[in-house]
């Protein structure tokens, strides 16, 4: 870990996170003593082969399901006070918006339900719709816009609250290849004005690379941490970053241990 990362607050502790679904005779472990921190500000992307918890943990580290031993701090809280204060937003695969709210009426729905008038949060609102890049399609219905602007519109709704923490689970995985590029360098922007600490679970080797801070690479049945990799390119990155030679260097380093990651056997 980098002297600079490491002055930084720890936000989220996770120590000996173990995850096992059925009932007694029938059971499987999906996760495995899992134990690393986040920083504040740090941005930590979640690498490993399908099915091997990635999406899991995140929900565990969300409050979404309960881990079956092992400890989660958020800010030195369990997670649940975390989330009854509205301290992290997530972000799903598929956009799940309402087709019957407009852009700026779906990024307003968490205000309304705090029970914020509109000109409370008007500002916040109109903030939000610049950050993302939507404010010209404020008044459009989910159905008018692409795939890729509909996660923009998720991304902004998460943001609503400004929460410190934000989980995202492979957000980008259902968009071209054209939309995926352009996404990652607007979350990174979005990333780098906010100063929040992310979450994010990829099955993309240079989307991790390109977006992190770290990478932890975890082995499949159960997943363990196979190793963690720190991404040291700085906080310029533009599509030229994916053709330079470190990046290139490090996403072959990673993608040997994910391939070591899935061959992995339980002892």
């Amino acid at each position: 870990m980098n002297s600079e990362l490491s002055r930084q607050k720890v936000e989220i502790s996770l120590d000996g996170v173990c995850k096992v679904f059925g009932k007694k005779g029938r059971q499987v472990t999906v996760l495995q003593d899992i134990t690393f921190d986040v920083h504040q500000n740090e941005f930590v992307s979640l690498l490993g082969p399908s099915g091997c918890g990635k999406s899991t943990l995140l929900r565990i580290m969300a409050d979404l399901l309960q881990p079956s031993s092992g400890q989660i701090l958020i800010e030195k809280e369990h997670p649940r006070e975390v989330r009854l204060r509205r301290k992290f937003g997530i972000v799903l695969q598929q956009p799940t918006l309402f087709e019957w709210r407009t852009v700026q009426e779906n990024i307003e729905l968490p205000l309304e339900v705090l029970g914020q008038s509109r000109s409370e949060y008007r500002h916040t609102v109109d903030q939000l719709l610049d950050t993302v890049g939507l404010t010209k399609f404020k008044d459009y219905y989910p159905w008018q816009l692409s795939g890729g602007m509909q996660q923009r519109v998720a991304i902004a709704r998460a943001l609503s609250l400004d929460p410190p923490i934000l989980f995202m689970d492979e957000p980008f995985s259902a968009l071209d290849e054209f939309t995926k590029d352009k996404l990652q360098i607007e979350l990174y922007a979005i990333k780098k004005k906010t100063k929040k600490t992310i979450i994010f679970v990829s099955q993309s080797v240079s989307e991790a690379v390109f977006l992190s801070d770290r990478v932890i690479i975890l082995t499949a049945h159960p997943g363990r941490i196979h190793s963690i990799h720190h991404v040291g390119f700085g906080e310029e990155r533009t599509a030229q970053t994916r053709d330079s030679d470190p990046f290139q260097a490090l996403s072959a380093a990673i993608r040997t241990s994910l391939y070591e990651g899935q061959s992995h056997k339980a002892e």
